[in-house]
């Protein structure tokens, strides 16, 4: 117990010691997405459907396919990539509708679950999910028909790692193949500095009592969200930090990117094209064709 007091003081002297803002991209900027405990909350909150926060809810991800089904001209026995792809909601739909799937994230839990949804479905012959950090898989050559990298988290890596992301992609697809990316609207992004607390026993952020602290701030310069968290454990004094950072782009500088990563044409969408999301209008739909 007087260990854990210990730690418990140390830990609250290193948030009140905290340098004014965050550095962005510190400690790689992301969540900690493969970590075994963290993976397995964040299942929970992709299938957890009275929210659409990690995955959208079943009816509005059906208008998302329909639509995606139509804009990358799939059809049964087309190839296609999900770059990021969670429990694979998105994949085992289109290989229920007889597409070959491949997809990619480095969470075990998503992984997993993706792999059992297939099976239960009937669809393990034709989804092929992979454990991996998207920044070092390699398919050039592959010949898909078509690639997804949904719902902004080509944002959360560096303009550079984005950069290589969209040439790895595009040396992916057959020619006439087409990527859907989906980023937050650079108009919309929120561009206010905020902070926010709340203590819980369960949820994303831990198992057992813990106080959660978040900041968010706007880096102008750089046109970048950067979300700092701060954990604390109270049974074990632990101390949790994160650094999660969002890259924006205008409409031209995303353009820009995918036309310089070998593709030849690029069809933008804002708010979905109008499909029945709720949160629609914070989003642009950029489908690049090769």
């Amino acid at each position: 117990m007087k260990e854990t007091r210990e730690k418990l003081a140390q830990a609250l002297w290193r948030i009140y010691r905290r340098p004014e803002r965050p550095t962005s991209w510190s400690d790689g900027g992301n969540l900690p997405w493969d970590e075994p405990g963290f993976s397995e909350r964040m299942l929970r909150e992709h299938l957890d459907e009275s929210h659409g926060a990690a995955s959208r809810q079943p009816a509005e991800r059906l208008q998302q396919i329909n639509w995606l089904w139509s804009k990358l001209t799939l059809m049964p026995g087309a190839q296609v990539l999900d770059v990021t792809c969670g429990p694979g909601l998105y994949a085992v739909e289109l290989a229920s509708r007889g597409c070959l799937v491949t997809g990619i994230d480095f969470s075990p839990a998503s992984i997993a679950y993706a792999r059992e949804l297939a099976q239960k479905r009937g669809f393990s012959k034709q989804c092929n999910f992979v454990e991996l950090d998207v920044r070092q898989m390699d398919y050039r050559s592959a010949n898909f028909n078509g690639a997804l990298f949904l719902y902004g988290q080509l944002s959360v890596f560096t303009i550079e790692e984005a950069e290589q992301l969209l040439e790895q992609i595009a040396l992916a697809l057959q020619p006439g193949g087409r990527l859907v990316v989906e980023i937050l609207d650079q108009q919309q992004v929120d561009k206010n500095d905020s902070t926010w607390w709340f203590t819980d026993n369960t949820g994303l952020w831990g198992v057992g009592p813990f106080i959660h602290l978040g900041e968010r701030f706007w880096l102008e310069e750089l046109a970048i969200s950067v979300e700092r968290f701060h954990t604390l454990h109270l049974d074990s004094g632990q101390l949790d930090e994160i650094i999660l950072c969002d890259q924006s782009y205008t409409v031209q500088e995303m353009t820009n990117m995918m036309m310089a990563a070998g593709f030849d044409s690029v069809d933008v969408y804002p708010a979905w094209d109008g499909l029945p999301l709720y949160d629609a209008g914070e989003w642009m739909v950029f489908v690049a064709s090769k």
